[in-house]
């Protein structure tokens, strides 16, 4: 009897899987996938080639996928970054190349040129890869210039092997007041467990993409044990202790990423949720 695999995770359907995959799934062909980037500023990945179906998750501008297969103007991918697996429109991909740089603020704006006065052809989201080329210094301000076109102020962003410190609660302070979005994972709106997972991606760490993956990283501990970094898990949903009286969370309460108290948290959140499921610390 085969595993039962994640399809979330392993890319698999009747007629075609990913080559590794091979002896644990059935499928009619196995292919390897080709390399892509990310060239929109957020790809939003879905379970389905439907535009009408829920978001799972979203890709970052300059992040990479595995493409498995392309048809009726989507492509299903793999992220590189966190292995989700998903539909996506065609025209978000472009070809591969080595980032130098990552943004390292919650947006920034891509100018068609090094000047700040023009108006922006995008807006690109911490986390976002880009590629440097060159840079130049307006009236003080110094811009990268991408390969992809454009230019973004350069203070805005750091070396892809520099990471913003080792706290990564205080990169997920810098989203306060961000709007929820149900399966977004950017600056301009993200989930409980994004939240997580992206500040601790500033940070030099990794962490799974949905709440129910991340109840596995780090260690147990007990509730009277918590501190500024844990990890308080309900079903369905994940926070981060702040200190050891408040919690910060992308919540459908606030609908937006907001610091409330921790005890006041347990006992809003129990009429629908119950009560924590568990708590964590991370290595």
């Amino acid at each position: 009897m085969m595993e039962i695999l994640d399809r979330r995770l392993h890319a698999f359907r009747p007629d075609l899987a990913d080559e590794t995959l091979k002896g644990s799934v059935e499928a009619a062909n196995f292919v390897r996938g080709e390399p892509a980037r990310i060239a929109a500023p957020v790809a939003q990945l879905r379970p389905g080639p439907d535009l009408a179906r829920g978001i799972d998750t979203e890709l970052l501008f300059g992040e990479t996928v595995r493409v498995f297969d392309r048809a009726g103007g989507f492509a299903w991918v793999q992220a590189d970054q966190d292995r989700y697996v998903g539909y996506l429109p065609e025209t978000m991909l472009g070809t591969p190349e080595e980032p130098t740089h990552r943004i390292a603020v919650q947006r920034t704006f891509l100018y068609p040129g090094p000047e700040l006065r023009k108006p922006p052809t995008a807006t690109l989201s911490m986390g976002s890869r880009i590629t440097v080329v060159g840079d130049v210094e307006t009236r003080g301000t110094r811009y990268f210039v991408l390969s992809t076109g454009g230019a973004v102020i350069a203070r805005h962003c750091l070396p892809v092997a520099e990471t913003m410190g080792d706290d990564y609660v205080a990169v997920a302070e810098k989203f306060i007041e961000t709007p929820y979005l149900w399966g977004g994972r950017s600056g301009f709106g993200l989930d409980c467990s994004a939240l997580v997972q992206l500040s601790l991606m500033m940070v030099g760490k990794s962490a799974p993409r949905d709440s129910d993956m991340q109840v596995s990283i780090g260690s147990a501990i007990t509730r009277e044990e918590l501190r500024r970094g844990d990890l308080v898990f309900w079903k369905g949903h994940v926070g981060i202790m702040e200190n050891e009286q408040t919690l910060l969370h992308a919540n459908g309460h606030t609908v937006s990423v907001a610091r409330e108290g921790f005890e006041e948290a347990v006992k809003r959140i129990g009429w629908l949720y119950e009560q924590p499921t568990g708590y964590r610390r991370l290595g």
